[in-house]
């Protein structure tokens, strides 16, 4: 069942994502060559608890972490660790969730740890282009296949890979309600966006094969052909008016960039 959202709860939300988005441009200032995903992980879940929320992920289907924390080849679902060094070169997708006042927040981004290859970086700038251009389609009077179809479309116009046994979501008091939002798919087709709806939407583009592994931990997924993955993910209310992003990407630019 799609729940339709008031006035009022769109903003509850806003303040979840927008905290989301504090957290991993937290997160974003400590990424660098040297430091485990098991740091990251306890640098985020003190700053959520400490701005009044609970980290939306730990103990979520028994996952035991604030974060998901994807290096290189893995797309989604890794489980932070010490054993987990980022090295120079490495890209991260940090996927991050926080509960407060009765919902949810829930946004990704990928980080580049110092330089990164140049394929690799067209790879994470596509994916965020992709995201963008899906996001533009979260209107009234659109369907999911319109957002999707432009995820797709744009990925693939760049050879890329997309992910089809993930997908994003709908928003609410819980962190996966409907209706889901596939990166891949028709214009047209699917359920008709509403006024009220709040939705996921995260491209998770490979750059070589879309097929994807996962693996024997029950949570992490990689590439089958163990290159890159890039992953995004924004919060949007549909309005009759256009998208209503609730995630805040320049927090965490002006934090990575300065």
């Amino acid at each position: 069942m799609i729940y339709l959202k008031t006035d009022e709860e769109i903003e509850l939300l806003r303040e979840n994502n927008i905290l989301v988005s504090k957290t991993l441009a937290e997160v974003g200032r400590h990424i660098r060559p040297g430091v485990t995903t098991k740091e990251l992980d306890s640098i985020a879940e003190d700053f959520i608890r400490a701005h009044g929320a609970v980290p939306a992920f730990l103990g979520y289907q028994g996952f035991p972490a604030s974060l998901c924390i994807s290096v290189n080849e893995q797309v989604v679902h890794g489980i932070p660790s010490s054993k987990c060094v980022l090295k120079e070169g490495d890209i991260v997708s940090v996927d991050c969730g926080t509960f407060m006042k009765g919902f949810v927040g829930d946004s990704a981004y990928t980080f580049a740890v110092g330089e990164v290859a140049a394929e690799v970086r067209q790879l994470m700038e596509v994916t965020k282009e992709a995201l963008y251009k899906g996001t533009a389609q979260a209107k009234a009077g659109n369907r999911v296949g319109d957002v999707s179809a432009a995820v797709q479309e744009h990925a693939e116009s760049f050879g890329y890979g997309v992910v089809r046994e993930l997908e994003g979501h709908g928003l609410g008091r819980k962190m996966h309600e409907d209706p889901g939002v596939p990166n891949y798919g028709a214009r047209g087709r699917g359920p008709l966006l509403k006024e009220g709806m709040v939705i996921c939407i995260e491209p998770m583009i490979n750059m070589g094969t879309k097929a994807v592994v996962f693996e024997q931990d029950g949570w992490t997924v990689r590439t089958r052909d163990r290159k890159p993955a890039a992953h995004y993910e924004f919060a949007v209310a549909v309005r009759k008016s256009g998208p209503d992003v609730l995630t805040d990407f320049s927090i965490i630019e002006q934090a990575i960039n300065n």
